[in-house]
């Protein structure tokens, strides 16, 4: 992705969210299209006179003047958002409102705002996730429907449904409202989904997308800096992001190509997002809650803090991953400690731990499954074995990335 598109697809968010504020969730179609329409004229613009000194401020004070055209000459049909209309009705209140609720203030909290409003019990899980990149990260419903592996029909489809339920909301989801902490589990998990999508998903173009990781970190960024939103949950998920992130540099070599955990170069790691994702879990041992959040990171921490992959505390890791299996079980987490555990005690060990797996059947599409079976094998000295479980990881494979990682490994077996 080009600057230009991550700018475009970063203001999005912030100027729909704006003016869904000022017009009301109803009129969310309507938001939609001034922001639209600010994205043209910017382009046409830009084309001719040059990209103006402040990008941002252009984009916002055009949208703004749409805005107020708009509820000037809408006055009577009510367009605006209702805890807003009084101030709206008058000129010598419309101009001000406007403005106010163009500050940076104004549109941070209305983009937390909306984020909550996605986050609707009513909505599944992957409609919260697809309206969250539909209108506060700018994704277009073909992209959404690439990122999660499903037809541009059915999330075309998602996302209406979504938009409908949030209409009959009215206005954008209160911060102070009473409901905040149950929906703010749901918005922890659609980010944390996000960031995953973005740091290993399934896409069928890439295994790492970058933008998905930078548009989670940044509406989780929004979050944690609120003091009255932030939770120790909050933080515990933020660390996760930036230890993650950290080693996002080293996930691919200079070709585009994945590069294994054990065999990426630590130096290039991003040291600063480490020393943020330590301050990060430092602040998330506030509470007594200890979620899936706390322990990835902690999991997560452990794998920075080592300078080598030798140096690694696998042992420590086990603990966590035992910690981890009994507050959210999965069979994604069980492979994880069974690969921690061929660590420590051997791929034999490895093996046997996976073989006794709950659910194993659940991971029968997940490629990294048999190319874990794969790596112990050839760890073990069985090449023959290992190639037959690489060609059957090959064949899952979702990513011409994830395709050349696993030919290489098949062609490491050739060698031996």
């Amino acid at each position: 992705m080009d600057m230009e598109e991550h700018f475009f697809r970063h203001e999005f968010g912030r100027i729909v969210a704006t003016l869904t504020r000022l017009f009301g969730v109803d009129n969310f179609a309507l938001a939609e299209d001034v922001t639209q329409d600010a994205f043209c004229r910017a382009m046409e613009t830009w084309k001719l006179r040059g990209l103006p000194k402040n990008p941002s401020a252009w984009l916002m004070t055009t949208a703004k003047n749409r805005a107020l055209d708009i509820l000037r000459r809408e006055r009577t049909a009510r367009v605006s958002e209702p805890e807003l209309a009084r101030f709206l009705e008058s000129e010598w209140t419309l101009v001000p409102t406007v403005e106010e609720a163009f500050s940076t203030y104004a549109v941070n909290d209305s983009q937390l705002r909306m984020m909550f409003s996605c986050c609707h019990p009513r909505l599944s899980e992957e409609a919260q996730i697809a309206l969250i990149l539909h209108i506060l990260c700018g994704f277009s419903v073909k992209e959404i429907a690439q990122a999660f592996v499903s037809s541009h029909a059915a999330i075309e489809k998602r996302i209406t449904r979504a938009k409908k339920v949030l209409a009959e909301s009215t206005k954008l989801f209160d911060l102070a409202d009473a409901d905040f902490t149950a929906r703010l589990s749901s918005v922890l998990q659609a980010l944390y989904l996000l960031f995953n999508e973005g740091y290993h998903g399934a896409s069928p173009e890439a295994a790492v997308r970058m933008e998905l990781c930078e548009e989670a970190m940044w509406l989780m960024n929004l979050l944690i800096k609120q003091p009255a939103l932030v939770t120790p949950q909050s933080y515990a998920l933020a660390a996760l992001m930036y230890f993650n992130a950290a080693r996002l540099p080293t996930r691919l070599d200079d070709a585009g190509n994945l590069v294994s955990f054990f065999e990426q170069d630590r130096s290039l790691w991003n040291h600063n997002f480490i020393a943020e994702g330590q301050a990060l879990l430092n602040l998330s041992s506030s509470g007594t809650a200890l979620t899936k959040y706390h322990m990835e990171a902690a999991i997560a921490s452990m794998h920075t803090s080592a300078a080598k992959s030798e140096d690694t505390d696998w042992k420590q890791i086990v603990s966590l991953y035992d910690m981890l299996m009994a507050i959210h079980p999965s069979p994604v987490i069980a492979l994880n400690r069974a690969i921690a555990i061929a660590q420590v005690d051997g791929p034999e060990m490895g093996l046997q731990k996976i073989g006794v797996i709950h659910d194993l059947h659940r991971l029968s599409s997940y490629p990294f499954y048999p190319a874990t079976l794969g790596e112990l094998e050839l760890r073990r000295g069985n090449y023959h074995v290992a190639k037959e479980r690489f060609c059957t990881a090959l064949s899952l494979a979702r990513n011409p990335m994830e395709r050349n990682f696993l030919q290489r490994r098949i062609d490491t077996c050739r060698e031996r």
